[in-house]
Order: structure tokens, then C-alpha cells, then sequence
């Protein structure tokens, strides 16, 4: 494994674990004062309104095209890219506020879209945070675009610290709302206080996630200058990537439509239970993130200047070997993180989630969705790497027509387990639906880049991850032993799941570990000695 190639994820590493783990603990917190029942469902399905366009545009798709367009400018223009960078942030910030005001005043329309409720008290809930949350729009775009300047001049670090004070907030606001609020709040009996709390502080968040790149980006030797002289040719480039971005964008739009009014539509129009509506989902999501998140993000977020740059010199043999050192890198943890998740995804959600207005059962169905969606999360790790090889050659319409045929899966998928399974756990089939749609647009994506690279090097990874399996299996094996011991002595509330967290976590972490070293997996070695020198520094 190149070391080099991976060193800027060090300096990422302990901000990405400080933003994951602070995000837990929003989750956890949002959780306890909102539960997953109808109000958790407005304020969750309110809030990942802008939260989607930020994943799916700014966060994952647009921005990815951004860095190759800024390493270009920086290699063609005598000033390293300064101005290219000021004219595309002056023309994010411009378009995102437009769209921003248009999206308020949408507001009814887009709740409508989204929300398939039989209260009438939750819609109205849901119409007011989301004109609180839409705003947020322009700080993701803003936020996402300085960050790839950011990127694209090698400084890392900060975009990966920023979500912290984002979490901060929402954490105190979270606290906040259940100081001030008693009982089991509903959307009827929500007063304009606390409505007004949680929509301010949810958007306060975002706004100081984007406000604190600015000394991180004067420090980079940038600045922001307010200008739109677009050089000939120059805005025509960028539109053509944002034009597929676009199509990228509406299929995933369409696919999360009928995801989240499915989900809902399980939850409040005759599903018994209270952990059956989009809450459980968008919790479990938010929980599966971190492994991505802290492992594929890292490498990804390392690897795309260098892919962009390689790929501008016409260098395709070095970008295949960078994909091949990603994939490798990344299933060290993310194969065993995986497994381990199927294994106690359930009492990581009762530890974690569990307190105030979720309960235990609750919280153990929460886990049973994660353990769907990790199924999903290496071929979602390396589906995201691979499309990164397609966006460091500008080709923004490959990954825009493979992930239509992703989204079409997923509601192929979705309906088809919607219809079949129980309305108890109709949740979790959704979930496990989108991690089908990943696996199935992998292989597509796979196929697609071994034609431009000539190749993916496909024998070394297939080993890696065989091998990685082979170990992780006994380990799980004896993890949940672990974990039934815990639950027969303590029973299955918090203190047997932290137990079986801790019995069956540690023995499973032991038995991976020394397996893996006789299987002689040496990505083993690489990553620790990343994580040794992480350490150190």
C-alpha cells in the first residue's frame, strides 16, 4: 500500500473521529428529546430536506466535481487557481440564495411531496421546520465549496473539524428542548417556543460549520473576492458537470420521495408500534455513516486531488492504482465494521439511543435497520471511491446515468419488500432495499471503470476482502456469544447491551485481530502503522 498516497488522511483522521463521535451524540441527543414517533418524524423529515440536497449535490457529487476543476485551474493559471476559485464561490453563493428563498417559499408544497401523514397537526409541524431548516442550503453549498478550495490546496483538516461546532449546537439545543419540554411532547401540544428553538438552533449549526472555514481558508493563502468574469469556456465547463450533477441529483430526489413517504406512510396510517415511520431510518442512517464516514470519506477526500492530477496528466494507470489503494485501504476496517455491526447493531442503538423518549424497543428496532443498511456499507464505500475515478476526469455523465439505474433498484427493491413484509418491520426492508441498489451499482461501475483504466485491479482487492471476511467471521461468531452471555445475565435493557457491547466487542476485536495477522493480510499493517502514526503526531 502507498503511504504516501494516503498521508493527508492522518490529519484527517482525528478531526473525522471528533465529528462522528460528537455526531453520535447529536443523534443520541435528538433522539432522547424527539423520539420516533410523529415528532421526531416531522423535525427528521423537515430537516434532511436541505440535509439531502447537501449529501447528494454539494456534499458528495458536486463538490467532488469541483476539486478536479480547481487542481486544473491551479496547474493552467499563473495565480494557482485563486481567481477560478472566487468566481465559483461568488456563483455558488449567488445561485444557492436564490434557490434557498425559492425553497421557503415552496415550503407546503415540498412537505406535501415528502410526507405521507394521516395527521394534519404534523404537517403543519413539518411546514414550519422546514421553512426554519431550507435556509440551510446556502451554508452546506457555501460550506462544501470552500471546503474543496480547501481540498484542492491540500489543506484538509479543517473541513473535517468544522461539523463538530455544528453538533455542538444542535447538541445544546437538543438539551435544550428536553430541560424545557415534559412528558412526551406531540406536534399538537408543541408550543412556539420550543418550535422556535429547534428551528433556530438546528440552522445555527450549519451556519457555523460554513462560518468557521473562513480562518482556515485565509490561512490556505485564499481570498474571497465577490467576482463573476467568467474567462470563455470557462463557466461552459463547469456547467456541463453541473448539468449531469443535476441529473444525479433529481433521481436520488426522486428515489428519497418515495423512500421517506413509504416510511412514513408505514408509521401513521395503521402500522402498530411506534419505531416503524422515517425516524428509525434516518436514525440508523445517521449511525452507519460513521464508519463510512471516519474510513471511506478520509481516503476519498485524500485520494481525489491526487486521482484529479493524475488523471489531468493522462496518467490512467496511476488513477486504477490509486482506486486499488482505497478500496484496500478502506476494507481493513470497513469489512470487519460491517460484520460487527450485524452482529451488535442492536445494542449499540439501545446504548446509544435508548434514553428519553425512545425506548428500549425502540431503540433495538433502530438497530435492526443499521444491521440492514450495513450490509450495504462496503459496497457503498467502494462505490463512492469508484465514482471519484470518474470525477477526477471531469466525466460527470457516467455516474449520473449509473446511479439512475441505482435509484432504480432501490425502489424496485423497496416496493417489492414494502409489499411483502410485515408492516412492523417494513422500515428495515427499506433499508436493506438501498443496500441491494449499491451492490448492484457497484458491479455496473466496476465493469465501466475497468474499461477507461484498463482494468481495477480486481485479483489483489478480491483477496483483500476475501481474506478480510475470513477473518472477521470467526470473530463475530464469538462476539455474539459474547453478547448472549452479557444479555443472560443482565437482560436486555442498557446495562446488558453496554455489556455485551463491551464483552462481545472486545472479544470479537481480539479474535479479528489475530486472525488477520496469520491470515497475513498486510493492508493490516499499513493502516496500523497510519493509525500508530496518528497517534503520534
Amino acid at each position: 500500500m502507498n503511504d504516501e498516497a494516503l498521508a493527508p488522511s492522518r490529519s484527517m483522521a482525528l478531526g473525522t473521529i471528533a465529528s462522528r463521535a460528537s455526531g453520535f451524540l447529536r443523534t443520541a441527543v435528538i433522539a432522547a428529546a424527539l423520539g420516533p414517533g410523529l415528532l421526531g418524524d416531522a423535525y427528521n423529515v423537515a430537516n434532511t430536506t436541505p440535509n439531502i440536497v447537501y449529501e447528494l449535490l454539494l456534499g458528495g457529487v458536486l463538490t467532488s466535481f469541483v476539486v478536479p476543476l480547481l487542481v486544473a485551474a491551479g496547474a493552467r493559471d499563473g495565480d494557482g487557481g485563486e481567481a477560478y476559485g472566487q468566481r465559483l464561490l461568488t456563483l455558488v453563493t449567488v445561485g444557492l440564495t436564490a434557490l434557498s428563498a425559492l425553497a421557503v417559499l415552496a415550503g407546503p408544497w415540498i412537505v406535501r411531496a415528502y410526507l405521507h401523514t394521516c395527521s394534519p397537526a404534523q404537517e403543519h409541524l413539518a411546514t414550519v421546520f422546514v421553512r426554519y431548516f431550507l435556509p440551510q442550503i446556502l451554508f452546506y453549498g457555501v460550506g462544501a465549496t470552500m471546503g474543496a478550495v480547501l481540498n484542492a490546496r491540500g489543506s484538509f483538516t479543517a473541513p473535517m473539524w468544522a461539523p463538530v461546532l455544528n453538533n455542538a449546537v444542535v447538541i445544546g439545543t437538543g438539551i435544550a428542548f428536553l430541560t424545557l419540554t415534559h412528558g412526551h411532547p406531540s406536534p399538537g401540544r408543541l408550543g412556539g417556543r420550543d418550535t422556535l428553538l429547534l428551528g433556530l438552533g438546528t440552522t445555527a449549526g450549519i451556519v457555523a460549520q460554513a462560518v468557521a472555514l473562513l480562518p482556515a481558508l485565509r490561512a490556505s493563502g485564499f481570498h474571497w473576492r465577490w467576482r463573476l468574469d467568467f474567462a470563455p469556456g470557462e463557466l461552459s465547463s463547469a456547467a456541463n458537470l453541473a448539468r449531469w450533477a443535476f441529473v444525479y441529483v433529481v433521481a436520488n430526489q426522486v428515489a428519497y420521495v418515495v423512500v421517506v413517504r413509504l416510511a412514513t406512510g408505514a408509521a401513521h396510517c395503521g402500522a402498530k408500534g411506534r419505531a416503524s415511520g422515517f425516524s428509525p431510518y434516518a436514525y440508523a442512517f445517521q449511525l452507519f455513516q460513521l464508519p463510512h464516514a471516519v474510513i471511506a470519506v478520509s481516503i476519498i477526500t485524500a485520494l481525489l486531488p491526487r486521482m484529479s492530477r493524475h488523471a489531468t496528466e493522462g496518467r490512467l494507470d496511476l488513477v486504477r492504482a490509486d482506486v486499488s489503494t482505497g478500496w484496500r485501504s478502506a476494507a481493513v476496517l470497513l469489512v470487519p465494521a460491517s460484520i460487527g455491526a450485524l452482529v451488535l447493531g442492536r445494542e449499540l442503538a439501545v446504548v446509544l439511543l435508548a434514553h428519553g423518549n425512545t425506548t428500549v424497543a425502540d431503540a433495538r428496532y433502530i438497530g435492526t435497520v443499521l444491521a440492514c443498511f450495513t450490509l450495504g456499507l462496503v459496497p457503498f464505500s467502494f462505490f463512492q471511491l469508484a465514482l471519484r475515478a470518474f470525477n477526477a476526469q471531469q466525466d460527470a455523465r457516467t455516474p449520473a446515468l449509473v446511479n439512475i439505474a441505482v435509484n432504480v433498484v432501490n425502489l424496485a427493491v423497496d416496493v417489492a419488500l414494502y409489499l411483502a413484509l410485515p408492516s412492523r418491520v417494513r422500515v428495515a426492508g427499506l433499508a436493506l432495499g438501498w443496500a441491494v441498489s449499491y451492490a448492484v451499482g457497484l458491479a455496473i461501475l466496476v465493469r465501466l471503470l475497468a474499461r477507461r483504466t484498463e482494468g481495477v485491479d480486481g485479483p489483489r482487492v478480491t483477496r483483500t476482502v476475501t481474506r478480510l471476511v475470513a477473518a472477521s467471521l470467526p470473530a463475530a461468531l464469538l462476539a455474539g456469544l459474547g453478547a448472549f452471555v452479557a444479555h443472560a445475565v443482565l437482560g436486555w435493557g442498557g446495562a446488558g447491551s453496554l455489556m455485551a457491547l463491551l464483552l462481545g466487542g472486545g472479544t470479537g476485536l481480539v479474535v479479528f485481530t489475530a486472525t488477520a495477522r496469520r491470515l497475513r493480510i498486510s493492508e493490516l499493517g499499513a493502516v496500523g502503522a497510519l493509525l500508530r502514526a496518528r497517534a503520534r503526531g
